[in-house]
């Protein structure tokens, strides 16, 4: 038999590892991100030859499914959402792995039949005990499912075996919450077993970011206070809420995209060079960073909210938040927001980071802006020398391949990308006073939808003698 993996793209310049032995069960199997992104996600890894023989899929969710209702399911949403081409071949392969446990969180015995699942796919599969459960479900639903793994022993590691834990964000809605959770998950999962995803971070994100900073000599020296004049690190989607009221609702954009996203890339855009580029030495970095970032004296002048009202977009009209279906006429849900922030450190000193976020503004993107620069010889010229990073359309939500690299990720058990415990803290210690000073004070600014977000915004940057850039 030839060594070459037959299922392996040639175009694939990429060498990934393959995964070992090992299953992915899926908690809310039935929800829209299980159908849309996890199990094409799956057959999208094993259909590029980066599954091993005997992977296996076990979903758990409250239907009443036989294995081969289950089976049509994911054959319905892997023809419907994956991006490569459906290969026979590859889906007898997968299907061999298949399993489907009925049953609520709090049913014991289904956590019992899970159990016999898995021990029933280590001798047919082969899946030496190695396991990865990925919790797509409510928030709320986290620690009971948590529980029941502890109590029916599905969360030890028995020799040479590992058990994974994957969370979705958000993780908690405030420092209070997200200690909670942290306290409840790693009672059962050392740090190390926890993969904590934020989808909107992409690897290659990450690894541009990380090139541009550290593999890129001519950048280093001019990356500090004396040349860079400020930072703005923006991300823009052009839709509303679409049917997420009940999610989003109470949450809004700063909880959403600023308290996880935009101070993830705020960390590896401001951090030093790590000592290596391993997990541990880059979350140490970023923690450093979020650690040294400090809020403006007057949250009212250099912080906004916003909240889209009606408008065009693309041509459409479209509905005002207060509008949507399922949204109470009198909320105060952000979805815009905007914030200034300082670094602490030698390197920022006196850089103001300015970090938006919004859903229905002009274009979808996601960008970093290092605008400098104070011109050498003269006192205080300054002009915008294009330091710009945008890493467009391939690295959003929308990305099919995020969850691809996320979940293989997960089974080799490289956290590189993903935010550690002190992180998802100190992230919410920087959003609670902001977030406790909007609930005092007014309400959000109105912006129309397709719009670039509330005049308030622009005042604040106008008033710091800046613009904001159009991206």
């Amino acid at each position: 038999m030839s060594s070459s993996n037959p299922l392996r793209d040639p175009a694939d310049r990429r060498l990934p590892r393959i995964a070992g032995p090992s299953g992915l069960v899926i908690f809310g199997v039935t929800g829209d991100l299980s159908r849309k992104k996890l199990m094409p996600a799956v057959y999208d890894l094993a259909n590029r030859g980066l599954l091993p023989p005997g992977f296996s899929l076990v979903g758990f969710a409250r239907r009443d499914w036989e294995h081969e209702d289950f089976a049509q399911v994911v054959h319905d949403a892997v023809k419907e959402h994956s991006r490569t081409p459906f290969r026979e071949e590859v889906w007898q392969q997968l299907i061999q792995g298949m399993r489907f446990v009925q049953g609520t969180f709090d049913d014991d015995e289904a956590f019992e039949r899970l159990r016999g699942t898995i021990e029933e796919l280590d001798k047919a599969q082969g899946t030496g005990g190695n396991f990865a459960f990925y919790l797509s479900v409510p928030p709320k639903s986290f620690p009971v499912v948590i529980q029941q793994l502890k109590k029916h022993g599905l969360a030890d590691q028995s020799s040479g075996s590992w058990r994974r834990a994957v969370i979705e964000k958000p993780f908690g809605h405030d420092l209070r919450s997200a200690e909670e959770l942290n306290a409840i998950v790693h009672e059962v999962f050392a740090p190390d077993q926890v993969f904590r995803i934020d989808h909107y971070l992409g690897k290659e994100t990450v690894q541009n970011i990380l090139a541009l900073r550290f593999a890129n000599t001519m950048f280093e020296p001019i990356w500090n206070r004396s040349y860079v004049d400020h930072v703005q690190i923006t991300m823009a989607e052009d839709i509303g809420i679409g049917g997420r009221a009940g999610y989003y609702d109470g949450i809004g954009a700063a909880r959403d995209v600023i308290q996880n996203h935009l101070l993830q890339l705020l960390a590896l855009t401001a951090m030093e060079e790590p000592a290596s580029f391993d997990a541990d030495a880059l979350a140490a970095e970023k923690t450093k960073v979020l650690g040294a970032v400090r809020l403006p004296k007057d949250l009212g002048r250099d912080t906004v909210r916003g909240q889209y009202a009606a408008g065009w977009q693309g041509g459409a009209q479209a509905v005002g938040y207060l509008e949507e279906d399922g949204i109470d006429p009198k909320s105060k849900t952000d979805t815009y927001a905007a914030i200034k922030v300082g670094i602490d450190n030698r390197r920022w000193a006196g850089v103001p980071f300015y970090l938006r976020t919004g859903k229905r503004l002009g274009r979808r993107v996601t960008e970093i802006a290092v605008v400098g620069s104070k011109v050498p010889g003269t006192s205080m010229e300054i002009r915008d020398v294009s330091m710009d990073f945008a890493y467009g359309e391939s690295f959003t939500e929308s990305s099919p391949e995020a969850y691809e690299r996320l979940i293989l990720d997960v089974l080799l058990g490289d956290a590189n990308l993903f935010p550690r415990t002190e992180e998802v803290e100190l992230s919410w210690k920087i959003l609670d006073p902001i977030e406790e000073y909007w609930d005092q004070h007014g309400t959000p600014a109105q912006y129309p939808a397709g719009t670039w977000g509330p005049a308030e915004a622009d005042d604040m940057l106008e008033r710091d003698g800046r613009s904001w850039r159009r991206p």
